[in-house]
């Protein structure tokens, strides 16, 4: 197999569940309010880290998508999804973004030992988009 190289992004960063490679960094969040048939996932604009199963249709919570499965590098494990292309109209926005399950991740260590968190608290039990 060859050497792997991972990318190591600075900051808040949601890593593999299995390995702790870090794929999604705060920066390319862009809502955490998503579901899927496993419970909570996240949409980011951009991920690391990763490899790409074959292109499928699927049917999801939110209708039918062609979507690639994506695994970590590390350890091949399956994380998440990337959309592809949305057959609904209100679905497009998805389209080029990805999923990670939050079954399959866990919230990464920060890099700063001075890092003070200045925002408000709120719930963690957002209902949102289902995906």
């Amino acid at each position: 197999m060859g050497r792997v190289f991972l990318v190591h992004p600075e900051g808040k960063t949601w890593n593999c569940k299995f390995c702790d490679a870090k794929l999604g960094h705060v920066g390319s969040l862009v809502t955490k309010a998503l579901r899927c048939s496993s419970g909570r996932a996240y949409l980011f604009n951009e991920v690391v880290n990763i490899t790409f199963g074959e292109a499928e249709e699927r049917t999801l919570l939110s209708g039918t998508h062609t979507v690639m499965d994506i695994f970590c590098v590390r350890c091949g494990q399956i994380v998440g999804w990337k959309y592809v292309k949305s057959h609904e109209e209100s679905q497009k926005y998805k389209e080029g973004k990805f999923v990670l399950e939050g079954i399959r991740i866990v919230e990464g260590e920060f890099d700063s030992e001075f890092y003070i968190d200045t925002r408000s608290s709120s719930s963690d039990d957002e209902d949102g988009d289902t995906v």
